[in-house]
């Protein structure tokens, strides 16, 4: 597929990700207090953003005092820009006053916290509200904290003996001290299709979804599957739909909260669907010519999907003719 990389979290950003230097911490610490190292806060999954437009992240030095409410918990390593060491730190334990639960807990938080240590420019801003927005560099550089500390809240403890296990690797790893077994960051496999027949392609909408917001459909892998059978599967079960020939055109990391994208083109074989109403709310197919009134927010129904997930990315590729 043509510009494939260029989907969002797509990695073009120029980032070396300097995996030879996660066991040597003598050298993570001379690069920490080196002078030259910038770190990304991160709240609750929420990246530093700065500018009216949210466009760049919130890069402060190490040391500064926003680090602070990061106490007990060990920066990651996300690697080299040139000459500037990356890290990343979790300040998850601030409280901000006045802060919305029932906004935190919603589909998509709108809010945004700003740090009394901070300048008012720079907020935590939900990562799928500002992705589209980042630079390829910036973009993977949230991708990879949030999936990182994501990871580590939820993986504590071992899973072959159930101990606690500890940080290792700059964050890359986690080591279980009482059976030494080593545990890495884990990534879920998800397909994501782009049925075509003919003019139309498939759409659907997940319960608890924003109104009128559809978007292609999508599930994850199951063990011992291949992709094309994964999205078969998945299409038949969700809607009832026989594909025919499938192929691979791009994928996407997905930090939320951990999965890996795997955009995949399929040949509708029937037309009438039946929805599975505990996979989805409603599908339907959508013509070109609805598809690009719904891409620019004009269908009286339908939203398009998020700008900067990959399936707008797909979408808007099936619309150029792109596909190839």
């Amino acid at each position: 597929m043509r510009d494939a990389e260029s989907v969002t979290f797509g990695g073009l950003g120029g980032l070396d990700r300097a995996a030879a230097l996660r066991g040597d911490a003598a050298r993570q610490a001379a690069l920490w207090h080196g002078g030259q190292a910038r770190v990304l806060p991160m709240w609750r999954g929420k990246p530093l953003v700065g500018g009216a437009a949210r466009d760049a992240l919130g890069l402060v030095p190490a040391g500064h005092p926003v680090l602070d409410d990061a106490a007990g918990r060990a920066p990651l390593f996300l690697g080299l820009a040139g000459d500037t060491p990356l890290f990343a730190a979790d300040i998850s334990g601030w409280e901000p006053a006045g802060l919305d639960a029932a906004a935190q807990a919603a589909f998509f938080d709108p809010t945004e916290q700003q740090h009394p240590a901070l300048p008012p420019d720079l907020r935590f801003s939900e990562l799928r509200g500002v992705m589209a927005q980042l630079s390829p560099l910036d973009a993977e550089l949230a991708a990879m904290a949030r999936g990182l500390f994501e990871w580590h809240r939820t993986h504590g403890f071992c899973a072959r003996c159930g101990h606690a296990s500890e940080v290792t690797m700059a964050g890359w790893q986690r080591q279980c001290p009482a059976c030494n077994a080593p545990h890495f960051p884990r990534t879920d496999p998800v397909v994501i299709m782009l049925i075509a027949r003919g003019n139309r392609v498939l759409m659907g909408r997940s319960p608890g979804w924003p109104q009128g917001m559809f978007s292609l459909l999508a599930g994850f892998i199951e063990p011992g599957e291949t992709i094309e059978a994964a999205v078969r599967r998945e299409v038949a079960e969700e809607t009832g739909i026989a594909v025919g020939a499938v192929r691979y055109l791009a994928s996407q990391p997905w930090p939320f909260p951990a999965s890996l994208m795997l955009g995949c083109a399929g040949e509708g074989l029937s037309d009438n669907i039946t929805v599975d109403p505990a996979e989805l709310e409603a599908a339907r197919w959508v013509t070109r010519e609805e598809m690009v009134e719904v891409m620019g927010g004009r269908h009286p129904e339908l939203r398009p999907a998020r700008k900067g997930a990959i399936a707008h990315f797909l979408i808007r590729a099936w619309l150029a003719d792109a596909l190839d």
